[in-house]
């Protein structure tokens, strides 16, 4: 459909576009997004210019000020709403992020779903988030105060585009920041929806959608009036991010890449690991933040390990599938597979085997398939960097020792699994491998608001669960003394 926002055309495919404030898009360039499954056009939309982005920043200011005077309790009733909203459109936009990742829809049905649980979440937590108390002299009071920073800039991911927005989102409207909020280039029709079924209940300017590509992002990183950049991709950009904030004195708050490794242990059983292995590896096509990048297998399991872990691979199928098939998308679009590519045949020009996949697949879209390398050495990048894709390179160990030390190796922190029926073995890498989360005998999981912060080259701050209103506010001290009354 096509709409005029601003007496400008903007064509765009599946949302209705809001009104200006609520949307900054430029005349001029456009972004152009494509299905990765066939390679047909989904459509365009005209991306911000350097006005639009002042625009939105300039409103969003304005608009802090009453935001945070409302009653946090007030702002959680507004977020509530908003999160019935979004399960109201879970299958729109679910078909959204479908047409534009080639996500799976089921799998992107459940993004949805968990990110308005997670808008609900932090309706409720935000009223009882809370500073304390201080003991100081008798005759007066002293307390620490929660305050939000202001305008903040979240800078959006595609491989979870609404699960992870709207935890960053809810967090920040919820403790009285203004946002402006630039959606991925790969899936803006999905942020803008996004963003205008959360508009249907907030106040004017409190929350911006600008669209744009990494330049955009990184002009809105650079503002000296923005006082919070969230960003959640690569590591490239998130240091670019970081390096910009440090000049205008905002805060970064990244959840950047990853390389986690998966530590298999001799005790185990070597099918049920191969497919914990393959959830971790292909799930998502591998496009996931704490996807499982690197395997370390004990020798006395490798041989079945392998043979089960290609069987789960060949199990990965594009399309429709029988019963005992899994549905597996394609990589976000062409350049990221040439990436993932790139990886693979590196790894078997050094050597290693490439058990199952591998190939380009003839035809359009972005399908690449999953793919099973053996025989790998810790120089090869596919064990180096982040692939990002789904491929499982796997390296045999002598012992849970030799693996539990190649698997703390990197430049990386955000995760890591362990496969093993040792308590002593399990307790030994939960203290030693230097990561943000780390999960036994499970590669997916874990309680409703746990949180990590990412180390090393992985980011910093908290990305998720209650302390990520933390993130969101800086504490102001304050110290009421008696005053000495004067004459009357």
């Amino acid at each position: 459909m096509t709409e005029t926002l601003g007496g400008r055309p903007a064509t765009v495919a599946g949302y209705r576009a809001a009104e200006a404030v609520r949307v900054a898009m430029g005349g001029g360039e456009a972004l152009r997004i494509t299905n990765p499954t066939d390679g047909s056009l989904v459509g365009t939309v005209p991306m911000a210019g350097t006005e639009e982005v002042e625009a939105a920043v300039a409103t969003a200011r304005a608009a802090q000020p009453g935001w945070a005077r409302n009653d946090v309790a007030d702002r959680g009733v507004l977020l509530r709403a908003a999160g019935r909203r979004l399960e109201a459109a879970a299958e729109r936009l679910a078909g959204l992020n479908h047409s534009e990742t080639g996500r799976p829809t089921a799998e992107a049905l459940a993004g949805v779903l968990a990110g308005a649980g997670t808008v609900a979440q932090y309706a409720e937590l935000g009223p009882v988030n809370r500073g304390h108390s201080l003991l100081g002299g008798w005759s007066a009071t002293d307390l620490t105060v929660p305050e939000p920073y202001g305008v903040v800039v979240a800078l959006t991911s595609w491989n979870d585009p609404v699960a992870v927005a709207c935890g960053l989102l809810g967090a920040a409207l919820v403790t009285g920041n203004t946002v402006v909020h630039k959606p991925s280039e790969r899936c803006p029709h999905t942020g803008l929806l996004l963003d205008e079924i959360l508009n249907e209940v907030l106040p004017r300017g409190v929350l911006i959608s600008v669209c744009g590509d990494g330049l955009i992002g990184a002009e809105l990183a650079a503002r000296p009036d923005v006082d919070l950049v969230v960003h959640v991709g690569s590591t490239a950009t998130g240091r670019s991010v970081a390096a910009a904030a440090a000049t205008t004195g905002a805060k970064a708050l990244l959840e950047n890449g990853g390389n986690d490794p998966l530590l298999v242990d001799g005790n185990v059983d070597p099918g049920w690991a191969a497919e914990q292995a393959a959830i971790g590896a292909f799930t998502n096509a591998g496009q996931s933040c704490t996807a499982v990048e690197r395997i370390y297998v004990h020798q006395g399991i490798a041989e079945e390990f392998l043979a089960a872990l290609v069987a789960q691979a060949r199990r990965r199928v594009p399309g429709p599938r029988r019963v005992e098939d899994v549905e597996m998308g394609p990589l976000v679009d062409v350049a990221h597979r040439g990436k993932v590519h790139t990886q693979v045949t590196d790894a078997v020009r050094a050597g290693a085997r490439c058990l199952v996949g591998g190939e380009i697949p003839e035809g359009s879209g972005a399908r690449y398939p999953a793919t099973v390398l053996a025989d790998c050495t810790p120089e090869m990048l596919v064990l180096q960097e982040e692939t990002f894709g789904p491929v499982a390179p796997v390296r045999v160990v002598s012992d849970f020792g030799q693996g539990l030390a190649e698997a703390a190796q990197g430049q990386y922190g955000l995760a890591a699994t362990v496969l093993t029926t040792s308590m002593a073995h399990a307790q030994l890498a939960w203290r030693e491998l230097p990561v943000g989360t780390v999960k036994v005998n499970a590669v997916f999981g874990g309680a409703p608001g746990g949180a990590a912060r990412p180390r090393g080259a992985s980011g910093a701050g908290y990305g998720y669960g209650p302390e990520l209103l933390a993130e969101m506010t800086r504490l102001k001290c304050v110290h009421l003394g008696l005053g000495v009354a004067g004459p009357r």
